[in-house]
């Protein structure tokens, strides 16, 4: 199907704005919604299947509607992230600093804006708050991690904990590194790296540092967890589908008194051995029913990096439903 709009009235500012530097908003929204567009001026043209088609132009007009200043490709991302789990068109907005936000869920950090974006999400920030030990299990770019982060410089700044305390399991993704070079933080930093931007992000680089050298943030592999008892800490666990099952009951016992801890994972994503089973899977079936504990489950439809990371996600869970890739835990 080939549809054609035109904004009328025309204001070239909102135009340039919603197509972005060479049209790079308009590629995006190609992406994520299997369509052509192709344009003069304020004329439009989209072609692709009649239901992508519509949505496509519906976004556009609500995008052009809201674009009086420009357009992030991060906001455009959460807008389509936002319509893709079926979000009325009206509602699908820009992100603002000034935008009301629950205020249960209002995050102390550098970030401003950052709130839950899809109802996953949401939850996933109350389980945190609400429990001592909370999971969340699902695919790359839900935010797992970032959000566990950010609740934990929340924590910080409001002094419900004394300090952060942020591990996972050194366990190479297929590649052979080999001896690094360097002493003990420079050997396991490659690893580590994910959780550092994390809290650049939330912190700012001078923050961060002064963290580490008042001890009030620390990062370690979870092998250096054994012996310890982690009081008034906010403790955050990794990459969990990578850890075995005895090092899994080894980090959930180190939790001490005025301590949460926050276990984040993929489990379509274990780089164990074939034949040891993942403490992550493992966790999931046994703790389910343990009160105190709640699991938040992320899916493609909470994916918020490019939109092409939800379609991998798709295509691969359908792959595993098809028999042609075997699942997660086959390996146990």
């Amino acid at each position: 199907m080939i549809l054609r709009h035109a904004f009328i009235p025309l204001d070239n500012q909102r135009l340039a704005n919603l197509c972005g530097v060479l049209d790079e908003h308009l590629r995006t929204i190609e992406a994520a919604l299997d369509v052509s567009i192709s344009r003069r001026n304020e004329s439009f043209r989209i072609d692709g299947a009649k239901a992508d088609a519509e949505r496509a132009a519906g976004l556009l007009q609500a995008l052009y509607e809201r674009a009086r200043r420009p357009i992030e490709p991060e906001e455009l991302q959460l807008a389509l992230v936002e319509l893709q789990r079926g979000a009325d068109l009206r509602t699908v907005r820009l992100v603002s600093p000034d935008d009301p936000a629950d205020d249960e869920l209002q995050l102390r950090t550098r970030r401003a804006d950052l709130q839950g974006r899809t109802p996953n999400q949401v939850q996933y920030l109350r389980q945190i708050l609400g429990h001592d030990i909370s999971f969340g299990i699902g695919p790359a770019g839900t935010g797992k991690t970032f959000l566990a982060v950010a609740c934990a410089v929340d924590a910080l700044e409001r002094s419900q904990v004394q300090r952060i305390v942020l591990t996972r399991p050194a366990v190479e993704a297929g590649e052979r590194l080999g001896f690094l070079p360097g002493d003990l933080t420079q050997k396991v930093d490659p690893y580590l790296r994910p959780l550092y931007d994390a809290l650049y992000d939330l912190m700012g680089f001078d923050r961060v540092t002064r963290a580490f050298e008042k001890g009030t943030l620390e990062i370690a592999p979870l092998a250096f967890m054994r012996g310890r008892t982690l009081n008034h800490a906010f403790v955050i666990l990794d990459e969990a589908q990578n850890t075995t099952s005895e090092q899994m009951k080894m980090f959930l016992t180190r939790i001490g008194f005025g301590a949460k801890a926050v276990v984040t994972g993929d489990v379509s994503q274990i780089d164990l051995p074939r034949g040891m089973r993942s403490g992550l899977v493992e966790a999931e079936r046994v703790l389910a029913r343990v009160r105190g504990i709640a699991f938040t489950r992320f899916t493609s439809a909470d994916v918020v990096r490019h939109p092409l990371v939800a379609r991998i996600v798709e295509a691969y869970d359908a792959a595993q439903a098809d028999g042609i890739v075997p699942p997660a835990d086959a390996r146990e």
